[in-house]
């Protein structure tokens, strides 16, 4: 299905391992109930001594670890995981500059390593890569996927005047031949994408991490303010759970029900 179908669908799936590093495409993804998109946010760097507990996980503000927010010289990174070897590369300029396998100690290390030196003037402290069985370091406490609407997307790049790209709002599913806000009014509702079921429970609260361009790093807008002045409120993109197990692929239809 092209991106000029009018129907709506799904028009690209992402997943980010690490939180705060970049996103990976997935061109299709099998989803549990109650459960995030597999490997999403799976880990994070905490900034310095944290208080994440792998033994009793919970969720923390995202202060307590590295962040686009406050740390936008983490876009200029690279990243890929692996699933089936657990190791995650870092590349900068299109040249490999760490990679270990976060199963191990070494291999995390090697990785700390590297952010140590590379991010040595927004640390708190060494960083420290942290995981959990099943658990996600999402923003947000409940597990679940973010969602962003490119007619709405086109809405806000008229008010900023210039084109954006949509991984500044860190989606797990951006969707295309929706109205424009047309997420907002799911709200309490329940979707079916591909053979997935969702329901939406929350709009998202924009935060600075959005001013930051996902492809130089540099930090050259000011989104939240745009959406206020605009629309007078901060929200972009909506939270959805997964309610019934399955299958969504690029293209896939999305139904509201």
């Amino acid at each position: 299905m092209t991106d000029g179908t009018t129907a709506p669908h799904i028009h690209a799936l992402y997943r980010y391992p690490v939180k705060g590093l970049s996103p990976e495409r997935m061109p299709r993804v099998a989803l549990d109930v109650g459960a995030t998109m597999p490997f999403d946010r799976a880990y994070a760097v905490e900034n310095g001594p944290g208080r994440f507990d792998p033994e009793h996980p919970r969720h923390l503000a995202k202060i307590n670890f590295l962040m686009l927010m406050r740390d936008e010289r983490l876009a200029t990174l690279e990243t890929h995981f692996d699933t089936e070897s657990t190791t995650l590369t870092i590349m900068r300029d299109g040249r490999q500059v760490s990679r270990g396998n976060l199963a191990t100690p070494i291999g995390r290390q090697l990785i700390e390593q590297f952010l140590g030196a590379y991010m040595k003037d927004a640390l708190r402290g060494a960083p420290k890569i942290v995981s959990a069985e099943g658990h996600s370091f999402s923003d947000v406490s409940a597990k679940c996927l973010h969602i962003v609407n490119m007619a709405s997307l086109a809405e806000l790049e008229r008010a900023v005047g210039r084109k954006l790209n949509p991984l500044r709002f860190r989606p797990n599913l951006i969707l295309a031949g929706v109205p424009a806000w047309q997420e907002f009014q799911w709200l309490g509702k329940s979707l079916t994408a591909g053979s997935v079921g969702l329901k939406v429970f929350h709009r998202t609260q924009r935060c600075d991490a959005t001013n930051v361009d996902p492809e130089t790093g540099q930090r050259d807008l000011a989104i939240p303010s745009v959406l206020q002045r605009t629309w007078g409120h901060s929200d972009f993109g909506v939270y959805a759970r997964v309610t019934t197990a399955g299958d969504m692929t690029e293209g896939d239809a999305i139904t509201p029900s």
